[in-house]
């Protein structure tokens, strides 16, 4: 899943689930949708064999997409409406780079996706390029392949509002003082949903993840591959899981890491109320090893001085914004990655630090939009407006202001770090134009092999209990938890425990008998 507070529109961080018109009967919408699903079951494959016929014209990638040879990028063509083969059709962009080993070590292709949803695949191949460590063997054995999903990037991409206003600051603070805040809030919202609906209304019916994983087995069928290879992280664990539901027998090796509960009840309300508890949780875990480290970074000794801190710096960016551009909302956007990533445990905490000593360049250099860069705002702009796209197709939402108020203010009282930026992000979804389908029920499709699961305790931004929920979902799959840590996307990390047993699934497709334990990564140093 993605980032709430770095992703509101202009104006505002957007975020929250409602989705916007009348639910339909639910007899008549399951119905209608069984009547759909058989029809895009044909699509699909008619679509599949048309790509498999026409393969994929490698070329040397196009220069402005910062794809170095020899990564080659390519097209396949997918219908808009896999209902409707022969109607509308679209280009995805793709690009690979070949398998470094020998003829005899070859497996095929390996696919990926980063999350989102509204996230791009296309740079996996530079884990070749870099020369990653960590995938060097499985780089041996495949061609590494990546995409950007419908809507995203170079493939057909939907926009809602011009992206210069969009990252424009400062954005209102989402954390509300009165009923007229959350007026503005919600107004802005309604305006953002109606941007999407004028600029990409054509596409957002079909901005689902259902239609992305029928993408996806398209692609497959162009790469000339029988079977898929799939690593998804994140947002990539939903899409694989409905995969995995709707093609069980297209599937040789799949890893899901950092997993989104599937299940129906969840998709995708739930999903963003069990974010801020997370969020709230990860937070303190940072904020108390940077007072384990006040020698460094001189913010307090104690995670309640900490905090204080951060209250503090709250309170003075809501006053007067930093550089005039960074509020409390592009604050929450900045910070944020430090509950995702502890790989910015230290950059986050630097930047801070220096604003602390009376220097506050570094935090404002960080925290705020450039706005002198163009294609970085195309690309946020972007990825925003696919992610409500899929989120509000995905699933009904609570239409009742009611009911979103109650919610998120009850929570907000124990977790006010994201809590109300994350339901401004998603609140577009409460007046979207476009209809929703009823989720997937995910489940284990005869033929589907086993798959591997892999999750910290302590993930923000996808809580562990995904995890558990889609290993019981996918029968014969294997959980490799790890213990007392919570980056989220654990499968890119340095974990001596962990990559052998992902490496050792890939190349052989060997999982261990039982699931599987580990020790966390390093922690982050200064």
């Amino acid at each position: 899943m993605r980032g709430t507070a770095v992703l509101g529109s202009a104006g505002t961080l957007i975020a929250g689930a409602l989705v916007a018109g009348a639910l339909a009967a639910p007899a008549a919408n399951a119905a209608s949708n069984r009547n759909s699903r058989d029809a895009e079951a044909i699509g699909v494959a008619v679509a599949a064999a048309r790509a498999a016929r026409a393969g994929i014209d490698w070329q040397d990638c196009p220069a402005d997409w910062g794809l170095e040879k020899p990564i080659q990028c390519g097209w396949v063509t997918v219908p808009v409406d896999y209902a409707k083969p022969n109607g509308k059709t679209i280009k995805l962009a793709v690009d690979r780079i070949d398998a470094t080993g020998t003829p005899a070590e070859h497996q095929g292709a390996l696919v990926y996706n980063p999350g989102g949803p509204g996230g791009s695949g296309l740079r996996f191949p530079r884990r070749v390029t870099t020369k990653s460590k960590i995938w060097a063997n499985a780089a041996r054995a495949y061609d590494f392949v990546g995409f950007d999903p419908r809507g995203v990037g170079h493939s057909a991409p939907i926009s809602c509002v011009d992206p210069t206003e969009f990252v424009k600051g400062p954005k209102l603070d989402p954390v509300p003082d009165s009923e007229a805040d959350k007026l503005a809030q919600r107004k802005l919202a309604a305006e953002y949903a109606k941007g999407c609906a004028e600029k990409s209304g054509d596409m957002l019916p079909y901005m689902t993840t259902p239609n992305t994983a029928r993408d996806l087995d398209v692609i497959r069928a162009a790469l000339g591959e029988k079977k898929l290879n799939f690593v998804g992280v994140s947002y990539g664990t939903y899409l694989g899981a409905v995969y995995g539901t709707l093609f069980p027998t297209h599937v040789r090796r799949m890893v899901l890491d950092s997993v989104v509960n599937p299940s129906t009840r969840n998709i995708w309300y739930q999903a963003n109320l069990g974010q801020d508890i997370a969020f709230e949780g990860r937070l303190t875990d940072w904020m108390s090893w940077v007072a384990q480290h006040d020698d460094a970074y001189h913010l307090g000794n104690t995670l309640a001085e900490v905090r204080h801190q951060w209250d503090t710096l709250r309170a003075a960016a809501k006053k007067e914004p930093l550089g005039g551009t960074v509020g409390p909302a592009e604050l929450i956007g900045f910070f944020q990655y430090a509950p995702y990533y502890d790989s910015m445990w230290a950059p986050v905490a630097e930047a801070w630090s220096a604003y602390v000593a009376g220097d506050p360049q570094p935090l404002i250099d960080a925290a705020a939009a450039d706005l002198t860069d163009t294609a970085g705002n195309i690309a946020a702009e972007n990825g925003n407006a696919v992610y409500n796209a899929v989120e509000c197709a995905d699933a009904p939402w609570p239409t009742s202001w009611k009911k979103w108020d109650r919610d998120n203010s009850r929570l907000h009282a124990q977790y006010p770090f994201m809590t109300w930026a994350n339901a401004w992000m998603n609140l577009p979804c409460a007046t979207w134009a476009a209809p929703h389908q009823r989720p997937v029920q995910v489940r284990t499709g005869k033929g589907l092999p086993p798959v591997l699961i892999t999750q910290s305790e302590r993930d923000a931004a996808t809580p562990y209990a995904g995890a558990v929920e889609l290993h019981k979902r996918f029968k014969g799959s294997r959980l490799i938890t790890e213990r007392d840590a919570g980056s989220h996307g654990i499968t890119n990390l340095p974990n001596p425990c962990i990559n052998p047993k992902v490496e050792d699934y890939l190349l052989t497709g060997r999982l261990d008998a039982t699931d599987q334990t580990c020790a966390p990564h390093a922690t982050p140093q200064p």
